[in-house]
């Protein structure tokens, strides 16, 4: 099928870390997108070939208008879970496809078995969408690199350590820009119906070597001090919620000393290597530096 007889892909979470670069990817592959927004303005660094909608997850009916004569839908779910069956209703109302961005709460490693609300609002959202019938494809990131932005760069600009709990705890993280590219393989490619991926970065590495690797990146040793689970709960209050502490400390508490998940899907749909960490940390470095 000629890309210009390919209807347009509706992308949620558009401005976000993973929706963003499918925008670019689909665009790149010749796919016209509709991107969702709930703030217009919010919307304006998307490039100019992108339509926008404005549209709220928890406002079901605000969507129809961006799913008119839209073909498949990346769906990631930002929003309580009250609306979710009425919004996936919609859904099958109008698309033919949906690429949903879930978690792999059904990997057998200790690290994704522990009590996750967002594990359980996932696994909610996919039997609806598994009950339209749909033609769905379940994409489930492990562990984001991203995550050290929020979690460690604000120290490393400081220049001082990383105090952080379960330093021996491993993950294989994965990049935003692999995952994105998955996605938005399976949004305009036939053959990945029913498919659930489960996508990690190719490599074991503790926290404290993650640490380690940006600072490789950055060309100086960053210190990792181990910090009690106690202190995280209380350096956390009022930032983080409750349920999302507890869900860390619980992954990171089983992963502790046991090599982490890794799978290679991402070469596997994509024919080309998973980004490391360290690439990552290397691409992302200006980040992690004083006034980023």
């Amino acid at each position: 099928m000629n890309k210009k007889d390919i209807p347009p892909v509706l992308v949620t979470g558009a401005t976000g870390r993973v929706g963003r670069v499918v925008i670019d990817q689909l665009l790149d592959a010749g796919v016209a997108v509709r991107a969702l927004t709930r703030r217009p303005e919010a919307a304006a660094t998307l490039p100019a070939k992108v339509e926008v909608f404005t549209g709220d997850l928890t406002v079901p009916e605000s969507l129809d208008p961006a799913l008119n004569g839209a073909g498949a839908v990346f769906l990631v779910w930002t929003a309580p879970p009250q609306t979710a069956e009425a919004v996936v209703e919609r859904l099958a109302a109008h698309v033919r496809r949906v690429v949903f961005l879930s978690s792999p709460h059904r990997t057998p490693h200790p690290f994704f078995q522990q009590p996750n609300p967002m594990a359980v609002l996932h696994a909610g959202i996919e039997r609806l969408i598994a009950a339209t019938g749909l033609e769905s494809t379940i994409i489930r990131p492990g562990m984001f690199a991203s995550n050290a932005l929020a979690w460690w760069a604000p120290a490393i600009r400081a220049g001082e350590a990383v105090r952080w709990p379960y330093g021996a705890a491993e993950a294989a993280p994965v990049d935003d820009r692999d995952v994105a590219a998955v996605a938005a393989r399976t949004l305009h490619r036939d053959g990945y119906a029913g498919g659930e991926y489960v996508l990690t970065g190719p490599e074991s590495l503790t926290q404290a070597a993650q640490v380690g690797a940006i600072g490789d990146a950055l060309g100086r040793r960053i210190t990792f001090e181990e910090m009690t689970p106690d202190e995280f709960r209380s350096l956390s209050e009022g930032t983080v919620p409750n349920p999302a502490v507890d869900m860390l400390l619980a992954a990171w508490n089983a992963a502790a000393g046991q090599p982490a998940y890794v799978t290679t899907t991402v070469a596997d749909i994509l024919g080309t290597a998973p980004r490391t960490f360290h690439q990552w940390a290397t691409d992302h470095a200006t980040a992690f530096t004083n006034g980023a």
